[in-house]
């Protein structure tokens, strides 16, 4: 997913407050409230490490899919297969969210028995941030691997194609290291549907050709994906090398949709996601000690690579969103001012202002 830092003159809200705001607006929409509380979370960490697409600039969307009854309001997953180490669940259009944080709580204890656990979710609504749920891998000495398709929408063309096939198709891998943890959030399209949507919004265009139209020509201007004819997102690698992006669009989708029995091949439903957990016990295999004797030193060889730019030294993934993610915790929250816009129409149904959660 890419990253949007906001302008340092924006506003700082407390971290705090913007949980409890987002809490309270989702409830006002009808959303049982431990479910309301796991959608507030996991959208204001979004925020925290800087995935600015993928964090409140979500909840208006959801706000209007709950009032109009494309997410669930209360509930729970239908179970349709259950073996120690591999689980299919059947989301009931759920929130995705708390989806994720049921789905933890499962996978980690069979995890820690079993070594290795999965779990495939169909019919799940939106899960937010992939990068939000790699703090949980870091937190218990798991390795997870987590992808996500919608099979009911489609905005990335097949490689050499012009109509799209698949979303962005995001894939996510998180583990601990001595110092921190790396954090992969990446996507199969070189960008996002929320990007394109942000930037189209406010009449700005990427700085390189990311997308082609509907007759295959190389576009910078996010519009082409809403004209008739629609264009397409290109997957990663762009027109020379995105047969690497189509292969990992592939991959998600046999890991969600094949898994699951349930996808493209099926009539749409909404907004929604087909969604693959697996998590891996570090002292299932060669022991946490050994794991992060090699993977340190991987760590240290990137962090140490003489850089093409000395003001620009090399990073782990994931390293600038744990940076940020302390730093914002402890001084606030600098939101994309396009969010506070999108939020006005559903606060004055519900009587809440965003600016009440702004830092003292």
């Amino acid at each position: 997913m890419n990253q949007a830092v906001p302008s340092s003159e924006a506003p700082l809200y407390n971290a705090p407050a913007l949980v409890a705001y987002a809490d309270a607006l989702l409830q006002k929409c009808g959303l049982a409230a431990p479910m309301a509380a796991s959608v507030a979370r996991t959208l204001v960490e979004g925020d925290l490490l800087g995935h600015d697409t993928h964090g409140l600039a979500l909840l208006a969307g959801y706000a209007r899919e709950l009032e109009a009854g494309g997410m669930a309001r209360e509930g729970a997953p239908e179970v349709l297969s259950d073996r120690p180490a591999a689980v299919l669940w059947d989301g009931r259009r759920l929130p995705g969210p708390w989806l994720m944080e049921q789905g933890l709580d499962l996978l980690i204890p069979r995890a820690r028995e079993l070594g290795t656990a999965s779990l495939v979710i169909r019919r799940s609504h939106h899960i937010a941030c992939l990068a939000v749920y790699m703090l949980r891998a870091l937190q218990e000495d798991m390795l997870m691997l987590l992808a996500c398709s919608d099979p009911n929408t489609a905005s990335v063309a097949p490689f050499g194609g012009t109509q799209a096939v698949f979303t962005p198709n995001p894939l996510a891998l998180g583990f601990g290291l001595s110092q921190g943890g790396v954090m992969v959030d990446i996507s199969a399209s070189i960008t996002t549907n929320g990007m394109s949507n942000r930037k189209r919004a406010a009449g700005e265009t990427f700085a390189e050709q990311w997308l082609i139209d509907a007759q295959g020509r190389p576009s910078n201007d996010p519009q082409v994906l809403f004209d008739s004819p629609p264009g397409t997102l290109l997957p990663v690698g762009g027109l020379s090398h995105g047969h690497k992006g189509y292969g990992m669009a592939l991959l998600v989708e046999a890991l969600t949709g094949g898994l699951a029995g349930h996808g493209r091949a099926d009539p749409p439903e909404g907004w929604g996601a087909t969604v693959h957990l697996t998590l891996h016990d570090l002292h299932a295999f060669g022991g946490k000690a050994a794991f992060l004797r090699q993977m340190d030193e991987v760590a240290e060889r990137c962090r140490g690579n003489a850089p093409i730019d000395p003001a620009k030294p090399v990073r782990l993934p994931g390293e600038g969103g744990l940076k940020r993610r302390e730093a914002q915790s402890r001084d606030g929250v600098r939101l994309h001012p396009s969010i506070a816009r999108s939020l006005q129409e559903v606060e004055q149904r519900h009587g809440l202002r965003l600016a009440q959660a702004l830092a003292r």
